[in-house]
C-alpha cells in the first residue's frame, strides 16, 4: 500500500484528491492546521467514517511555516508521494497579507523540499500546486509550459518562487518534484470567498429571499474554468509520469466573470440585462421563467416554500448585480487561458466537463443548501 501525504487536505482540491487516492488503495495522510473551530467540512464524510479514519486516512496537525514539524511528519510517515496543495490562495487577500502569503506559498515549499533532503526520502515524488496566476500580464495567448511568467500579485510572485525552487531542487538534488500549473478549477466545494462560488451562493440566497444584492469586482476578467475533480486526477497522473516534469492543466476556453454570473442566474430562470459601464455597471432582472428553473434545478413538490419566496422576492426590474470598486485588484489580470497539449500527449489527460455543466452543478448544490438547510 502506497503512502501519500497531502497538505491542504481540507480544501477543495485536497478533499477530491483524497477521495481519488483512497479509491486507488493509498494510505492517505493529511496535514491540517490547528483551529478553534472545525474546518474539516469538505472531508467530514470521510472523517466520520469509522472504516476510513485512522485505518485508511490519518490527519496530523502541522503548518508549512514550522520546519521541525515537517521533518517529524516525514520521518514518521515516510510517504511515497507528497501533494503540496496548502497555500494562502486568495489573490485579492494576498495584497493585504503579502508577508504571510510569501511565508506559506514560497518559503513553505522550500521548507518541504529541504525536509525531504534532511530526512533522506530519496524515492519520494513531490507535487507542487502551481497556478495560472504565474502568467499574470500574459505574454502570449494561450499560455503553455514555455510561456514567460509575469505575476501581478503577491500570491503570484510567491507561487513563482515555489515554481522555480521546485525546478532548482529537481536539477540540483535529483528530487522527483513536479509543478502542476493549473488554471482555475471549480466545484460545489469551492471556497465561498472565491468569485465563482460567491456568485452561485449569492444567486441562490437571493432567490430564496435571504440576500438582496451580489457585489463583484472586474466583470470583464476572463478565466479558463475547469472542473476540480478532473484536475485532481491530473495531479495524480503528473506524479505517475516516468520523470519529473511541469504540466499545464486547462480547458483551452475562456469566459468572463459577467458570463459566469449571467449563466448562474439563467439556471434559476432569471434572464439578466446589463446596463452601465465600469463601476456603474449593473445586472437587472429582465424576465423570470419559473418553469425553466424547475426544469434545470429539479425542484420537487417539497420546494413550494422556495417557489413562493422566489416569486415574492424577485421581480423584473430588480438590480441583483452591481460593482464594488473594493473588489478590484491593485494590479489586474485580464485574461488567462491555457494550452494543455503537453498533458494530453504525455499524460493522456484532458478536461471533460463543460463550463455550462460546472455552473449548473454549483448552483444546484447551493440551491440545495438553501432549500434543505436555510443558508
Amino acid at each position: 500500500m502506497k503512502k501519500v501525504l497531502i497538505t491542504g487536505i481540507t480544501g477543495q482540491d485536497g478533499s477530491y484528491l483524497t477521495e481519488l487516492l483512497l479509491k486507488k488503495g493509498y494510505e492517505v495522510h493529511g496535514i491540517i492546521r490547528k483551529s478553534s473551530s472545525f474546518n474539516t467540512g469538505r472531508i467530514d464524510h470521510l472523517y466520520n467514517n469509522p472504516e476510513i479514519l485512522n485505518k485508511k486516512m490519518f490527519l496530523h496537525y502541522g503548518d508549512l511555516v514550522d520546519t521541525s514539524n515537517l521533518n517529524r511528519l516525514l520521518e514518521n510517515i515516510e510517504p511515497d508521494e507528497i501533494y503540496n496543495l496548502a497555500a494562502q490562495s486568495h489573490v485579492k487577500v494576498s495584497f493585504e497579507i503579502p508577508d504571510y502569503t510569501a511565508q506559506v506559498d514560497a518559503l513553505g515549499t522550500l521548507r518541504f523540499l529541504d525536509a525531504i533532503r534532511e530526512v533522506g526520502l530519496r524515492q519520494v515524488k513531490f507535487y507542487q500546486a502551481s497556478t495560472s496566476e504565474l502568467y499574470g500580464k500574459v505574454r502570449e495567448i494561450p499560455q503553455n509550459e514555455e510561456t514567460p511568467f509575469y505575476p501581478r500579485s503577491p500570491y503570484g510572485v510567491a507561487k513563482l518562487y515555489g515554481y522555480w525552487i521546485i525546478v532548482n531542487y529537481r536539477e540540483a538534488y535529483n528530487i522527483f518534484a513536479s509543478n502542476g500549473i493549473l488554471f482555475n478549477h471549480e466545484s460545489p466545494r469551492r471556497g465561498e470567498t472565491f468569485v465563482t462560488r460567491k456568485i452561485t451562493r449569492a444567486a441562490s440566497r437571493m432567490a430564496a429571499g435571504l440576500q438582496k444584492l451580489l457585489l463583484l469586482g472586474n466583470m470583464d476578467a476572463k478565466r479558463d474554468w475547469g472542473f476540480a475533480p478532473e484536475y485532481c486526477e491530473g495531479m495524480w497522473r503528473i506524479l505517475q509520469h516516468e520523470k519529473a516534469e511541469d504540466f499545464v492543466l486547462a480547458t483551452g476556453e475562456t469566459q468572463t466573470v459577467r458570463r459566469f454570473a449571467e449563466l448562474t442566474f439563467n439556471n434559476l430562470g432569471i434572464e439578466l440585462e446589463w446596463k452601465g459601464k465600469g463601476i456603474d455597471e449593473t445586472g437587472i432582472i429582465k424576465n423570470i421563467d419559473l418553469n425553466k428553473a424547475k426544469e434545470l434545478i429539479g425542484f420537487s413538490s417539497n420546494d413550494n416554500k422556495y417557489i413562493k419566496d422566489f416569486t415574492n422576492e424577485l421581480k423584473p426590474g430588480d438590480v441583483v448585480v452591481a460593482v464594488d470598486p473594493n473588489y478590484y485588484r491593485p494590479t489586474e489580470v485580464d485574461l488567462l487561458v491555457g494550452d494543455a497539449s503537453k498533458a494530453k500527449k504525455r499524460l493522456g489527460w484532458k478536461a471533460k466537463t463543460k463550463f455550462e455543466e460546472i455552473v449548473l452543478l454549483m448552483i444546484k448544490a447551493d440551491m440545495d443548501k438553501v432549500l434543505r438547510r436555510g443558508f
